[in-house]
């Protein structure tokens, strides 16, 4: 009888044990990672499509997602891959633009502290509705509350080498007008998104423009509107035989959107308001020279603030004009309507050189002295216009981007997390 022989453990079996080991660990590693990605943004994919669903209803909807933050191109993909998911979830069908009722475009933008996701909505010939989520940069997805601060959306709507004076939209069809110095330029929305030339119109003037050339286009219903310029009004038609008409003219100009009915005189040969109003702001007929004014309803008054050349912002209510404390303002004020706070919010802009990059931030008036709320959104140059827009709940705003020289225009928009 032969003694029994111990066979030790073959090399070979105990390597393939360990990588088939490795490989599940590394799968399973994988597979963690991706699972994590999905939580962090399945909170905020989940909010927004039920922000848009609100404002859509169930029905056919394009969706178009836009990256304008530092995420990772995978991280977006797998948003967008999730949003179309939350929005069917929702009860919204997933359509080509041609077919939609309703176009929504996603923009993916962050500030210094969180991510901004803003979901610009359009149904049809009405006003373009924008819904927001804030999402935290580390850590779980979060939503911000409705006490949390408000934030200012930045949608890009045109960027360009020439001079931009300012920009108008026309929803329903989509069409941009630019305001430049020597022109009025159209552009036209295709099916895939890309805007394409639609024509243009001299703008006709005799004397020469002021070297810091302002400018302000004011949209009307049925196609018209108006272009203002120092010492020139043009009035469009852009339906049937189109036209531009310009004329030289220092009638006033309004100074604010629909439902505020006051105008301000414009100097033809520098870059402000003289001062002088139509009608009379109550007992006020003239205030100081200023570059910009922006009106915030009270219960039974309007109270209007103006950014004076002399560096000082004026608060008037008609029965009389007070300087208010607004320290770091600069030239550019704009009010916009939105459901933060008292309903109304005063965008300003920083006190920069020109050679600096500005920012825009939001003010809540309680009395007469300004309160900032949130943080401000950057803008990559100096800001040459702010106006409100006719609806009265977003602005336009056009900067000289330092970096690239080009001029861009982009519509701001505010949301307290609702």
């Amino acid at each position: 009888m032969k003694a029994a022989v111990y066979n030790a453990r073959k090399p070979h079996m105990s390597i393939r044990r360990f990588v088939l080991a490795a490989l599940l660990s590394l799968s399973l590693v994988l597979l963690a990672e991706a699972n994590s990605c999905a939580s962090i943004w399945s909170a905020p994919e989940k909010e927004l499509a039920s922000k848009v669903e609100a404002v859509t209803g169930p029905g056919a909807v394009s969706l178009l997602v836009r990256n304008r933050s530092s995420l990772a191109q995978a991280d977006v993909n797998s948003i967008h891959a999730e949003l179309r998911a939350q929005f069917e979830g929702a009860g919204m069908q997933l359509v080509t633009a041609e077919q939609a009722a309703a176009s929504v475009e996603v923009t993916l933008s962050e500030n210094i502290q969180s991510y901004l996701w803003v979901a610009q909505i359009q149904q049809g010939n009405n006003s373009p509705a924008v819904v927001m989520v804030l999402v935290a940069r580390a850590g779980p997805a979060i939503i911000v509350p409705e006490a949390a601060p408000l934030a200012i959306a930045k949608i890009e709507l045109w960027s360009q080498e020439n001079r931009i004076i300012d920009v108008g939209i026309i929803d329903s069809p989509p069409r941009i007008i630019v305001l430049e110095a020597e022109r009025v330029a159209l552009y036209s929305r295709l099916n895939n998104g890309r805007w394409q030339p639609d024509g243009e119109f001299a703008i006709r003037h005799v004397r020469p423009w002021p070297r810091d050339l302002r400018g302000r286009l004011v949209l009307r219903k049925d196609y018209l509107f108006d272009a203002y310029l120092p010492g020139i009004i043009c009035a469009a038609n852009l339906k049937g035989s189109r036209y531009l008409k310009c004329s030289q003219s220092d009638d006033p100009w309004p100074l604010a959107g629909e439902g505020f009915r006051l105008n301000g005189f414009f100097s033809s040969t520098r870059n402000f308001f003289t001062g002088a109003l139509t009608p009379n702001l109550g007992s006020e007929t003239t205030l100081p020279a200023f570059y910009s004014a922006a009106p915030i309803p009270r219960q039974k008054y309007v109270l209007w603030l103006f950014a004076a050349i002399d560096g000082q912002v004026y608060a008037s209510d008609g029965m009389s004009n007070m300087p208010v404390s607004a320290p770091g303002w600069g030239s550019g004020i704009a009010a916009v309507r939105s459901s933060c706070g008292s309903g109304w919010q005063v965008l300003a802009t920083s006190n920069s050189d020109g050679n600096r990059p500005d920012s825009v931030r939001a003010y809540q008036l309680s009395d007469r002295d300004p309160v900032a709320v949130g943080e401000g959104v950057a803008m990559g140059g100096p800001v040459t216009s702010l106006w409100t827009e006719a609806a009265g709940n977003t602005a336009v705003a056009i900067t000289r981007n330092l970096r690239t020289g080009q001029y861009e225009a982009f519509r701001l928009a505010i949301s307290c997390g609702q």
